[in-house]
């Protein structure tokens, strides 16, 4: 079935606000708040560009953690920021999601959802997440020894190209194996075999999101990554036949090490990108103007944070608009933020909420609060917001 994509403009109205609703906020906004923050500011060198490309997206992944050195945004506070962007060589249009400063798998999460939405509000339900671990440092240099060791016993079975990308990196080796179909590539062994228990507990954590919200996937032990870039999960949606080609595609992941290797700090970093291809930017980016939000979503704990990514989702269908920050841990600082804001409601789930399946809905003038089942919090929300 051939997809009716939609114009640059529509794209970037629908991509916009979809992004903003689940948090990722505009560069430019982002940086004019950051004028007014307080806090310590780190500089590094700028990063090359011929570094950035090593994300297999023409650098445009890699080109958050840039905008967040570049455009000081290093305040010691978690940085969610989105981008419109132009592909380079072909001039396709991009959406860029960048999440820097959230060391916890909801990064990767809140990445997914948001652009499984995106894709949704532009019309496209059938695609499936996939998905595969590289591991932490140790991880890799567990898997790369292994990768080595099983590469070296069936030298006289590479193809002459990929010995020669073995002095490179095996990861080389082997991603150009499965480029090409070889039996070899798929015959090498996981890398998910050779997680420590960190990036294991990491990894079962998005498995868990993935499975809660009913979300078709894939883990997919082939999906890989260039070696100077890629860390932990890294994950691609698109069509569910891998054969067909399709106009929009998404790839995103974590790269902690990439920006650890290139700016001494340990600074984590994930994003995403969708391209929409054969639509060329706009000479004139329509502004999206911000709608006023009644809602502030309050979480704690893992559950909760999975929970509350969802009823976001719902809320948007609804078109309600609201507020999160799923980065934070505190209950007391995400009531701050919202008191902040000056909005009405505040939605709040914990782990009790979490295991009875309900909501708190809490009034932030009155400061009184109720419990609402949370299949019936929806429509609740609707009568109070529109009343």
């Amino acid at each position: 079935m051939s997809i009716e994509l939609p114009s640059p403009t529509e794209f970037i109205k629908v991509a916009t606000k979809t992004a903003r609703h689940f948090g990722f906020d505009s560069l430019e906004h982002v940086k004019a708040r950051n004028v007014k923050a307080e806090g310590k500011r780190i500089q590094v060198q700028r990063i090359p560009v011929a570094d950035r490309k090593v994300d297999n997206m023409h650098g445009l992944l890699t080109s958050g953690v840039s905008s967040y050195f570049e455009n000081n945004l290093t305040f010691g506070k978690p940085a969610l920021f989105s981008t419109i962007e132009e592909v380079p060589r072909s001039g396709d249009l991009a959406l860029t999601l960048h999440a820097v400063g959230v060391s916890k798998s909801i990064a990767e999460t809140l990445l997914i959802q948001t652009m499984r939405s995106v894709l949704f509000d532009l019309g496209i339900e059938d695609h499936v997440v996939r998905i595969n671990s590289l591991g932490d440092r140790e991880s890799t240099n567990r898997y790369t020894r292994e990768l080595t060791n099983f590469f070296k016993k069936r030298m006289e079975d590479m193809t002459p190209q990929s010995r020669e990308l073995m002095k490179e990196h095996v990861f080389s080796a082997l991603a150009h194996l499965l480029e090409k179909s070889h039996d070899l590539g798929f015959r090498a062994p996981s890398p998910l075999e050779h997680l420590s228990d960190q990036s294991r507990k990491h990894f079962r954590e998005i498995i868990e999101y993935l499975d809660i919200a009913n979300i078709p996937y894939e883990i997919d032990s082939r999906l890989m990554g260039h070696h100077l870039c890629y860390s932990d999960a890294l994950f691609t949606i698109g069509n569910p036949d891998p054969t067909v080609d399709s106009p929009i595609s998404v790839r995103g992941g974590r790269y902690d090490e990439f920006v650890k290797r290139l700016t001494k700090q340990n600074i984590p970093a994930t994003g995403a990108v969708m391209i929409l291809r054969s639509r060329k930017v706009p000479s004139r980016i329509p502004k999206v103007e911000d709608s006023l939000r009644s809602i502030f979503v309050v979480q704690l704990g893992f559950g909760p944070k999975i929970r509350s990514l969802l009823l976001m989702e719902d809320l948007k269908r609804a078109d309600i608009e609201a507020y999160q920050e799923l980065s934070s841990d505190s209950l007391g600082d995400q009531l701050r933020k919202a008191e902040a804001l000056n909005v009405p409601y505040s939605l709040i789930l914990g782990q009790k909420e979490y295991v009875d399946n309900t909501v708190i809905v809490r009034d932030m003038r009155s400061r009184s609060q109720e419990s609402v089942p949370a299949h019936a919090i929806v429509s609740h929300m609707k009568r109070l917001v529109r009343s």
